[in-house]
């Protein structure tokens, strides 16, 4: 067959077609009058009559030993009819291609390979490596089609290692990504000048649990780390094939919807922004802005509304006027639950990499901090004293510099980065009360508050005596009450 839509790199010598299965071919098929021979039965259409070759799952049909399987059944069934007929084997098909690792650049881990003219291409001897790059001074280093390394004669030309003869190093320097697919495992033992890791070291820390990157490194710079961890593990130096056990892909900052460039105009000077909010503004903003794996607009974000903000909670440090070690048994109720609800949810927020949301509940601390405060705690309450430090705590996170003054003036020593976090007292979270509401015909009539543990009987009687539901029931009649103690009833009229 002749087309000029077969692939050239996809096999060779032959090519298979499935013309009731695959709409190119179909139409091949038809074109040429060849015969279409139905043989995964989708339930659809028979692709002779309709002229649409049908591409879902099926049953297998006119196929021999393999009708009325799956495909993953057939794929299995015709494997081992292969293998028992000794006419093939299962294997893996990983379409791998060669992988260019030389520059013709003098920055880069030189090749550590001699070439010899009797003894061809002979590796450095092991007490020779590693190879290290010669002074770049007096070196032409411009870019003339070959690798300026050739240009370090009394570097390049040396003795052969098999024959003692004249030779000459391979001046070509390897690709930046032969450094960067390995890099993790060199910080096990990065002062090390007899191996690259040690296999032990690599046992107790490796894989990496998180990877964080750029976009511009979920394809290649992975792929590659992953093929040098596949090759590690093959031989031996690591007990684990996956480099990374956990990704997160960071988006990236934009300005009016584009990436920022010089020819667009739209540069953001981050300079500027440092001098004008200070770093501590900043960095909130960006972690306040989105989820971290979502491109931010910085022209939607507001660095001023952060600096207020951490002003803000600075302001209550400076306000506690409880001494240090204070209990905070006898402390406001309300606070105190406040405090504790944000150490429940925090921690979780800031491991699952909700950082804006973690943000917006540091928000929500401070404002319950600053109502208590101004209102009949007043600042001299051990709670308000756990809320200021609790907030100088997990603002250290995002904003180091306001954390650590807001530390030391609740009256601590430096720094607050050591200080963790205390666990949520759960006895403080309890409920105790509720509000219920009630529907008449899908419409919210009524709410009030009942006791968490309310009967559904109970909560029913005082939902049928609300003047509010009464009214809206009118001269109509109840049909039915549905009753979700203790937080809804639902009453339905006819």
């Amino acid at each position: 067959m002749i087309s000029d839509y077969v692939l050239a790199d996809y096999g060779h010598g032959a090519i298979m077609a499935v013309p009731a299965h695959d709409q190119r071919d179909l139409d091949f098929a038809k074109a040429m009058n060849l015969p279409v021979r139905v043989v995964v039965d989708t339930g659809e259409e028979d692709p002779n009559n309709s002229g649409t070759a049908t591409t879902g799952d099926g049953v297998m049909v006119n196929s021999g030993p393999l009708d009325g399987l799956n495909k993953k059944e057939a794929i299995e069934k015709i494997i081992s009819i292969l293998q028992k007929d000794a006419k093939g084997n299962k294997t893996k098909n990983f379409r791998l291609r060669d992988w260019l690792i030389s520059r013709q650049r003098y920055w880069g881990t030189p090749i550590p390979i001699i070439h010899c003219e009797k003894c061809g291409e002979v590796p450095v001897p092991q007490d020779s490596l590693p190879v290290q790059l010669p002074s770049a001074e007096g070196l032409d280093l411009k870019p003339k089609g070959t690798s300026p390394l050739g240009g370090a004669t009394d570097w390049a030309n040396v003795s052969c290692p098999k024959c003692g003869g004249a030779a000459v190093r391979d001046t070509d320097t390897m690709d930046t990504f032969v450094d960067s697919s390995w890099y993790f495992l060199r910080f096990l033992s990065p002062n090390s000048t007899t191996e690259a890791f040690p296999k032990q070291a690599a046992k107790d820390w490796a894989p990496v649990d998180q990877y964080v990157g750029g976009v511009t490194h979920a394809i290649l710079h992975l792929l590659y780390a992953r093929f040098f961890t596949k090759v590690l593990h093959d031989l031996d130096y690591v007990d684990f094939e996956e480099p990374f056990t956990r990704l997160l892909n960071q988006g990236m900052v934009l300005m009016g919807g584009s990436a920022m460039s010089k020819s667009r105009g739209n540069l953001v000077a981050l300079s500027e922004q440092l001098d004008q909010h200070g770093v501590d503004a900043v960095r909130l903003t960006m972690s306040f802005a989105g989820p971290p794996e979502e491109d931010i607009d910085w022209a939607d974000v507001s660095p001023a509304a952060s600096a207020k903000f951490l002003a803000r909670a600075w302001r209550t440090a400076a306000d506690v006027a409880s001494e240090v070690g204070a209990s905070v048994s006898s402390g406001n109720p309300e606070l105190r639950k406040a405090t504790h609800t944000f150490l429940r949810d925090f921690s979780p927020l800031i491991e699952g990499f909700k950082f804006n949301v973690g943000v917006a509940k540091i928000m929500e601390l401070v404002n319950a901090l600053r109502k208590a405060i101004d209102g009949s705690a007043g600042p001299a309450d051990p709670a308000v004293r756990e809320a200021a430090e609790t907030v100088a705590k997990a603002l250290s996170l995002f904003a180091p510099y306001t954390a650590e003054d807001m530390w030391q003036q609740l009256g601590h020593k430096p720094g607050v980065a050591l200080a963790s976090l205390p666990d949520a007292d759960e006895s403080l979270l309890v409920e105790s009360s509720v509000v219920a509401v009630v529907q008449v015909d899908g419409k919210l009539r009524d709410k009030f508050e009942v006791p968490v543990d309310i009967s559904e009987q109970d909560l029913r009687e005082r939902a049928l005596a609300s003047e509010v539901v009464i009214r809206a029931i009118g001269d109509k009649t109840v049909a039915n009450v549905i009753v979700r103690a203790p937080k809804l009833v639902n009453i339905a009229t006819k």
